[in-house]
């Protein structure tokens, strides 16, 4: 069995090329940037693995399902509300569902699983923890949402800090817990590593176990060079006093992970990362097409051992 944690666009690529391989596969979703918008609960990260797992994905956006259209935005928008984030029609049917099922006592976990057989997805999608975490970022000019910080006001203000609200008190899905305990491999997606992968580290029964089972954990790195390869990592990276590269990655996962798959162009850090008792291998780590998603997906499964 395969675990992965993921979110944001970059690890559905991954898990898309693992699912190629392999059918028994969990992934440990992050629910840093759920957001309440319009009444409804809408689940950024949960619904990418999803959409992307059922071949709904609108791959060109990286988000949302595929020739949707936004009626539903428009009408909004008629009516005075503010239209910022983009909800396609047929996804509304997504969070509208999901809201109603919270409302009427499910969790998370049991409506992600749903979910998962609706969309006749056989991997397990897992919510982090059922618990509200909410990934904030902290600014010159105030705290805001992730979701506000960088879809609303796209990432403008300099970033002092990012906090997760809630995490001190949530606890860590049982479900998740066992993923990683009875994993044959667990693969940390190429997510932001602060505000995709970060919020499902500060949940502390995640950490443990993972920190437990840290010689069968690989890391792959979302960056190339000092460069991210999509999105705001380097930004975060930066005001949290990290250094931009992978052996700043590799010092932060190093307490949670044994192993890393770095790009071939920064093999000159390889030796620094091993010094940090990690096992480094280096391969092409850009998925622009399903061809390098499985051959990335493919690389993982065979070169890394455990």
């Amino acid at each position: 069995m395969i675990t992965i944690l993921a979110g944001g666009t970059g690890s559905v690529k991954l898990v898309r090329g693992i699912s190629s391989q392999t059918r028994d596969i969990n992934v440990i979703s992050n629910v840093g940037d759920n957001y309440w918008l319009y009444g409804l609960y809408v689940c950024p990260d949960i619904d990418t693995i999803l959409y992307g797992l059922a071949d709904l994905l609108d791959t060109d956006k990286g988000w949302g399902i595929k020739k949707d259209t936004f009626g539903f935005l428009r009408q909004m928008e008629i009516l005075g509300e503010e239209t910022w984030f983009k909800i396609g029609d047929r996804d509304v049917a997504t969070h509208l569902l999901r809201t109603n099922m919270l409302k009427n006592g499910k969790n998370l976990t049991d409506i992600t699983a749903w979910m998962c057989q609706k969309f006749a997805i056989d991997t397990k999608i897992i919510p982090v923890t059922d618990n509200s975490v909410e990934t904030r970022i902290v600014t010159n000019k105030g705290e805001l949402h992730l979701q506000e910080y960088w879809v609303k006001y796209r990432g403008q203000d300099n970033v002092e800090g990012i906090k997760y609200l809630g995490a001190d008190k949530a606890r860590a899905n049982p479900a998740a817990v066992n993923a990683i305990h009875d994993a044959k491999l667990v693969v940390i997606a190429p997510g932001n590593p602060l505000t995709s992968i970060g919020p499902i580290l500060s949940i502390k029964g995640i950490k443990k176990e993972l920190s437990k089972s840290k010689r069968k954990v690989v890391v792959v790195s979302p960056l190339v060079g000092n460069k991210a390869i999509s999105g705001p990592a380097v930004k975060y990276m930066e005001a949290a006093g990290m250094e931009v590269s992978a052996y700043g990655l590799a010092k932060m996962y190093s307490e949670v992970a044994s192993h890393m798959v770095i790009d071939s162009s920064d093999r000159l850090l390889t030796r620094k990362i091993e010094n940090l008792d990690m096992h480094v291998y280096e391969t092409k780590i850009k998925m622009k097409d399903k061809i390098e998603e499985d051959a990335l997906a493919s690389f993982i499964l065979k070169q890394v051992h455990v």
